[in-house]
C-alpha cells in the first residue's frame, strides 16, 4: 500500500489536470472510520475524484480482474484496494467475497476510510442504476465490530462532458446517512440490509442529477441557467446541482400531470438558449455591460499576463507535443468504451508525460550534471501547468472580449433577450411553487434557503480560490 498515503494529493492533481474539477458540500470527517458511497459514471476516474474529495487516504473496493491487469494492476494494489469477486467476471469466484467483506470490516474497525460504488459497475446511464447490497453489508458488519454506527457519506460525481478535456466536474459531498437505528443488526439481517441500501440510494440521489433520459439534459441545464441568472445569482456549484435536480424532478412530474405544458415551455427555453449560444453569451451576461474604464483595465491586466506567460506556454506545447500525440494515437488504436475514455486519457497521459519528463531529466543529468537535471525535474511540470493555465485564460479572454463588443454594439438585443429571460424565469418559478410538482428534494434547492445555510456550509475549493484572489 505504498501509494495509499499520497493517494488523495495525487488524485487531486490528476483529476484537476484533466477536468476543471471542484469539490463542494460538506467535509468528510478527518478522523475515524468512514464509508464513502458514490455513483459510478466514469470508470477509473471516479476513485480519483472520490479520493480528492475525501482529503484522506481511501481504500477502494475494486473488481478482481483489475489486480491482474498489466497496465493498472500495480496501481490498484499500491493504493490498497480490496478485491471484489463478481459473478460476471468469474462465476466460481463470488464465494471468495467472504474475504472481501472481512477485509473491509477490519479496515473500518481500524479507523480507515473505505470507498465503494454501490451500483457495482461504471456506466453512462442518465440516472443511478439499482444499487447492490454490498455497501449496506459492509457498514453493518463493521458496526458489529465497532459496537456502534459510523459515518456513511454519499458523494455525487457529476461531469458536464466526461470525455472532453477541461470540462467541468464536481464532487459533491452530502450529509452522512442516518442509520443509528440499524447499527445493532447483523449483515445477515435481510430487512436491515434492504433498508440501509434504500437509505444509501436516497442519499446518493440527493447529490446527483437523475434524468429520465439524456435528451432532457439540455433542457434541464438551460432552465437552471435561466432561473439562476434571474432569481439566484450567487455562483455555487452545490446550489447549481440542487437546482438542476429540482428542475429534473419538476420535468418528470409535469410530464405525468400536465404533459401539454412541457413541450411549449421546453421549446421556448431551448430556443432562448440557442440564441445565447449563437451569440456566445451566458444567461448572466444579459444583466449589464461593463463600462469602458473597467474594460480597459481588464485588457491591460490580461495583456501583461499573456506577455509574460505566452513564451512559457509555447515552450510547454512544444515540449509535451509528442507524449500528447502518443496518448491520442493509442486511444485511436484501442478505441476504449465511452465511460473508459477519460480514464484511458488520464492514466495513459500521466504515464507518458512522466516518462517524457524522466527522459529529459536523465539526458540533462548525463550531459551536464545533477543541477540541470534537478532544474528540469522541477521546471518541466511547472511549464506544463503554465501552458494549461494560459490555454484556459486565452479562451476565456477571447470569449469575454467578444461578448463585450457584441453587447456594447447591440444594446437593443441585450434588452430584448433580458426581457424574454425574465419572463421564462418567472414561469419556472411558478412551476417550482405549484403544488404537486415539487418534493422534499426541491426544497433543498430553494434559493431562498441559501442564506440560511451560508454560515455553516463549507465553501467549495473554487470559492476558496476566488476569495483568496480577491483579498
Amino acid at each position: 500500500m505504498w501509494l495509499l498515503p499520497a493517494l488523495s494529493r495525487i488524485s487531486t492533481t490528476a483529476v484537476g489536470m484533466y477536468y476543471d474539477f471542484d469539490v463542494a458540500g460538506r467535509r468528510v470527517p478527518r478522523t475515524g472510520p468512514v464509508l464513502l458511497v458514490a455513483n459510478h459514471p466514469n470508470s477509473m476516474v471516479d476513485p480519483g475524484a472520490v479520493a480528492a474529495a475525501a482529503r484522506r487516504p481511501v481504500r477502494f473496493l475494486a473488481k478482481a480482474p483489475l489486480f491482474d491487469s498489466v497496465a493498472i494492476g500495480w496501481l490498484v494494489r499500491g493504493a490498497g484496494a480490496i478485491p471484489v469477486y463478481r459473478s460476471e467476471d468469474d462465476p466460481a469466484g463470488s464465494s471468495r467475497n467472504v474475504k472481501m467483506f472481512s477485509a473491509a470490516h477490519r479496515a473500518l474497525a481500524n479507523g480507515s476510510v473505505v470507498g465503494i460504488f454501490p451500483e457495482g459497475w461504471s456506466h453512462s446511464e442518465p440516472s443511478l442504476t439499482p444499487l447492490k447490497t454490498g455497501a449496506a453489508r459492509i457498514a453493518l458488519g463493521a458496526a458489529e465490530l465497532l459496537g456502534h454506527s459510523f459515518p456513511v457519506v454519499p458523494i455525487g460525481l457529476t461531469f458536464r462532458d466526461k470525455v472532453r478535456f477541461r470540462s467541468d466536474a464536481l464532487a459533491l459531498v452530502g450529509r452522512p446517512i442516518a442509520w443509528d437505528d440499524l447499527a445493532g443488526r447483523t449483515p445477515t439481517n435481510a430487512a436491515a440490509v434492504r433498508e440501509l441500501t434504500a437509505r444509501i440510494e436516497q442519499g446518493l440521489r440527493k447529490v446527483t442529477v437523475n434524468l429520465e433520459r439524456w435528451e432532457d439534459r439540455p433542457l434541464v441545464e438551460a432552465a437552471e441557467e435561466i432561473y439562476a441568472a434571474e432569481l439566484s445569482p450567487r455562483r455555487d456549484p452545490e446550489l447549481q446541482l440542487r437546482r438542476r435536480r429540482a428542475m429534473s424532478e419538476v420535468l418528470y412530474r409535469l410530464r405525468r400531470s400536465r404533459p401539454e405544458e412541457v413541450e411549449p415551455l421546453g421549446r421556448e427555453i431551448l430556443r432562448h438558449k440557442q440564441v445565447l449560444d449563437m451569440l456566445a453569451l451566458r444567461a448572466t451576461d444579459l444583466d449589464r455591460v461593463p463600462g469602458l474604464k473597467h474594460a480597459l483595465w481588464w485588457a491591460v491586466r490580461r495583456g501583461l499576463f499573456f506577455g509574460v506567460a505566452a513564451p512559457l506556454a509555447a515552450l510547454g506545447i512544444a515540449v509535451f507535443w509528442i507524449p500528447y500525440k502518443i496518448t491520442e494515437l493509442l486511444e485511436w488504436r484501442y478505441r476504449p468504451a465511452y465511460d473508459v475514455q477519460a480514464s484511458f486519457r488520464v492514466l495513459g497521459g500521466a504515464f507518458f508525460f512522466m516518462v517524457w519528463i524522466a527522459l529529459f531529466v536523465t539526458l540533462a543529468w548525463w550531459q551536464w550534471g545533477w543541477i540541470p537535471g534537478l532544474a528540469l525535474l522541477i521546471g518541466l511540470p511547472a511549464v506544463g501547468v503554465i501552458s494549461l493555465s494560459v490555454r484556459e485564460r486565452w479562451t476565456e479572454a477571447w470569449t469575454n472580449a467578444r461578448r463585450y463588443f457584441l453587447m456594447r454594439g447591440r444594446e437593443d438585443v441585450r434588452r430584448r433577450l433580458r426581457r424574454r429571460q425574465r419572463e421564462l424565469a418567472r414561469r419556472l418559478e411558478q412551476l417550482r411553487k405549484r403544488p404537486g410538482l415539487t418534493g422534499v428534494r426541491d426544497q433543498e434547492a430553494d434559493p431562498g434557503r441559501a442564506s440560511d445555510r451560508e454560515a455553516s456550509r463549507p465553501v467549495s475549493r473554487k470559492e476558496e480560490r476566488r476569495e483568496g484572489q480577491s483579498r
